[in-house]
């Protein structure tokens, strides 16, 4: 590999899960990455704002000055001790900057020294963001985004995952997409989500796919939002319904919202996020039903019976759920290709040529 790496293979850099190092300040940073990326800045928050001073008010020699001072000795040592192991790990990674401006070029020529061999991305974070903007908008122009729809507790991640062509909008986001959807950890950045889905969009491109499986999902994924452009595109695309009895969907909520987070917290702080996020949709709700499901939750908890929440879990789809989706569904009439069971839409989608990955 070059020593640079400009535009033209910035593609074979995400499509091969390229280990990058990013030399930028944490915070920085913390706005936003790439997957497969490790933060060990060149300057701290407090050295960059140092820095970038002194080149406002002396210029780019007295700035370069300062920064080979604030950086030297045992402090520059350590940090190169960091970066050779960083390429020891991932002899393929590359490395990169804000702007693929002196602070790569200062690391690659100090690790040049230590016999090492890092290439440095031409353009640096800034250029890698663009190049992946502009891949989402062209995703949004070229593919086609054939969309599994079905009500909430019906297994649409189950099907979508035994899929190659497909994007899970859902496990990007890090969020299940209804107000009861919230993960303990935090969602990522909405940089880092964009990043992560423009990727994924690469990727099905990259195998050839024309049509791409996604969930139906509205706009906002918890808070972060899909880009409009890919959005929009999801709303033209056909729409494939998923359909399955209600306990069923019942059971399917119980296990993924109830039993398995109790493998992963104390049932108290989880029946405070679920009443939490019950209270989120009281206005809608009416405050009787509010009332009525807060008392079955509750209830729920306090005897640890999987048949309670089952209670609890019925009323919300009956009262909340299944009417918001019928609705919606209503709208969307035209667009509906196929409706079936679980088995019958995983053989729709298969006749369609999708790749089967999983069973």
């Amino acid at each position: 590999m070059s020593d640079l790496i400009d535009k033209a293979h910035f593609e074979a850099l995400f499509l091969g899960d390229t280990s990058l190092l990013d030399l930028r300040s944490p915070g920085e940073f913390a706005r936003g990455s790439f997957p497969h990326t490790r933060n060990l800045p060149l300057l701290t928050d407090e050295e960059r704002h140092a820095v970038g001073l002194c080149y406002k008010q002396r210029g780019q020699a007295a700035a370069v000055a300062l920064g080979d001072e604030l950086v030297s000795g045992q402090l520059r040592e350590e940090r190169m001790r960091g970066w050779s192991a960083f390429f020891a790990k991932h002899p393929h990674g590359a490395l990169y900057c804000w702007r693929g401006g002196l602070r790569s070029e200062t690391v690659q020529e100090w690790l040049r020294g230590a016999g090492i061999m890092a290439p440095r991305v031409s353009g640096g974070y800034k250029a890698l963001r663009q190049y992946l903007i502009d891949a989402t908008e062209e995703a949004a122009m070229t593919l086609r985004f054939l969309v599994l729809g079905g009500r909430t507790g019906s297994g649409k991640t189950k099907i979508l995952t035994r899929f190659a062509e497909k994007v899970d909008l859902e496990a990007l986001a890090h969020h299940r997409g209804s107000t009861f959807g919230s993960y303990r950890d935090a969602q990522p950045t909405p940089v880092e989500f964009e990043n992560a889905l423009a990727i994924a969009l690469l990727k099905c491109r990259a195998v050839g796919s024309q049509e791409v499986l996604v969930e139906d999902e509205s706009r906002t994924i918890g808070r972060l939002a899909i880009p409009l452009s890919i959005h929009q595109a999801m709303s033209r695309g056909q729409l494939v319904v998923l359909e399955v009895d209600a306990a069923l969907r019942v059971d399917n909520i119980l296990a993924e919202y109830v039993r398995e987070p109790l493998s992963q917290q104390p049932a108290v702080e989880l029946e405070a996020t679920l009443c939490a996020a019950l209270g989120r949709i009281q206005r809608r709700l009416g405050g009787a039903r509010h009332v009525e499901i807060q008392t079955l939750m509750r209830h729920a908890f306090a005897v640890n019976d999987d048949d309670a929440h089952r209670a609890w879990i019925e009323r919300l789809l009956t009262c909340y759920y299944d009417p918001q989706y019928d609705h919606q569904l209503t709208a969307k009439s035209e667009r509906i290709v196929f409706r079936g069971g679980a088995r019958e839409v995983s053989e729709f989608l298969a006749d369609r040529g999708m790749t089967v990955i999983g069973v």
